[in-house]
């Protein structure tokens, strides 16, 4: 049979695709955009006809209507990262939360430790040799892929067909569902004179010819901004977005002087614009992979002069950073922040810089703290930091002692709080 006639075979409705789970099911959907509207709206209408069925993903960028309190015995979410659709949820944990690094997704997918009963993702239209291209998200449901009993695509001409190992066959698919409304667009964070003025200590420390990790907010965006007239950047990061494409068609980007996939860029998702997913379709010059390819550490920090650029919430005087939580209450989640930090680190070269303004609620509240908030989830260690950067300046801390950390944070914490830093770093015997 040919690839067509399987294509025409596998064709259903989003309503007759929903008709394939069975109770119990845990479904895997990719990182944000990649997650396929048309299935997940047919989910949300005949959920109550399901019973104890999940649906785990990072990011979902849409609140369709399983987000439901009122309905979790029959469809219940399950959050790796939360984003606006799910914290609330969270909050009032009606929606579960497994922590995990991003970069070890696939192999607690693999290892049966996170379930993978169905696949439902956004495809690309399947090409003359039978394959469509998860371009959005290759993330962990490539992993996913390997072990579901039902794989469904949502085939949109919209999403490109983009080059790496993103790639599933008509063959492994168990249904298909088309539609054609325009892949969701998500802009650039607002960039305010704060984000600028941390961008621009980190751009004027990146070297031409660095490897770029850009992490998603208003600072790393900031930092991008002005790298225009950098040379040679390579790119090797979780997440494509309009700031990288601002780079590369400043020329800024060539990828040549990369020595690990040199030429090539490499990430996992894709979050922005109508212009950003047509810049990735077919395009030679970049490669979605799997997560535990990108984000690996070992992998990564191949990249001679890998630069990695993540926000937090709340750093301490050792170097803590809480970049998931406000004290106990979920806010995000791990990430890919501690994979390439432990990357960058690893690089020939390599700074792996955490962005944080230096305070938050007008000025009211000091980021940088003596102690983590009690409950804080602590996303990267004191063993991994390397520069922390606010509006006031640049701390280095790795290789420092504990009493060195404290006078380098608070130097660049907000004036307002320094005498209060100070006397508390005294009680706690660091100064």
């Amino acid at each position: 049979m040919s690839v067509q006639d399987l294509y025409q075979q596998k064709r259903r409705s989003a309503d007759d695709a929903i008709a394939l789970l069975k109770n119990d099911d845990f479904i895997i959907v990719p990182t944000g955009v990649g997650e396929p509207p048309a299935l997940l709206t047919a989910l949300s209408e005949q959920r109550r006809r399901l019973r104890n069925v999940r649906v785990a993903q990072i990011l979902p960028v849409r609140k369709f209507g399983y987000f439901d309190p009122e309905t979790t015995e029959h469809v219940r979410h399950v959050s790796f990262f939360y984003g606006a659709a799910s914290r609330q949820g969270g909050k009032e944990g009606w929606i579960d939360f497994i922590p995990s690094y991003f970069s070890e997704m696939p192999a607690l997918i693999a290892r049966g430790l996170i379930p993978a009963d169905v696949v439902f993702a956004m495809a690309s239209p399947m090409d003359p040799h039978g394959y469509f291209s998860l371009s959005l998200g290759a993330d962990y449901t490539m992993a996913a892929l390997a072990r579901a009993r039902v794989i469904v695509l949502e085939v949109n001409p919209n999403v490109p067909y983009a080059n790496g190992n993103c790639h599933v066959h008509i063959s492994q698919v168990s249904a298909l569902v088309e539609s054609s409304e325009p892949v969701m667009e998500v802009g650039l964070p607002k960039i305010g004179p704060v984000q600028q003025a941390i961008g621009k200590y980190v751009a004027d420390m990146i070297d031409d010819g660095s490897t770029l990790q850009i992490g998603y907010g208003g600072i790393p965006d900031a930092v991008v901004m002005q790298l225009t007239s950098k040379r040679d950047l390579g790119i090797h990061t979780e997440m494509i977005g309009d700031g990288i494409l601002t780079l590369i068609e400043s020329g800024a980007v060539t990828n040549r002087r990369k020595n690990y996939l040199p030429g090539k860029m490499v990430a996992t998702f894709a979050l922005g614009s109508n212009k950003l997913y047509r810049f990735m379709d077919r395009n030679p010059g970049l490669e979605m992979h799997p997560v535990d390819f990108t984000n690996d550490p070992y992998l990564a920090g191949q990249n001679d002069n890998l630069v990695a650029i993540n926000a937090t919430l709340q750093i301490d005087l050792l170097g803590q950073c809480g970049s998931e939580s406000l004290g106990p209450t979920p806010y995000s989640g791990t990430g890919g922040q501690s994979d390439f930090v432990r990357a960058a680190n690893r690089s020939k070269g390599g700074k792996a810089f955490i962005v944080l303004p230096s305070t938050a609620k007008d000025d009211s509240i000091s980021r940088i703290v003596p102690t983590l908030t009690p409950g804080t989830h602590l996303s990267t260690s004191k063993n991994d930091i390397n520069y922390v950067v606010s509006e006031f300046g640049v701390a280095q801390l790795r290789g420092k002692s504990a009493r060195q950390r404290a006078q380098e944070l608070i130097s660049i914490a907000h004036p307002s709080f320094r005498d209060e830093l100070r006397a508390e770093a005294k009680k706690l015997n660091l100064l």
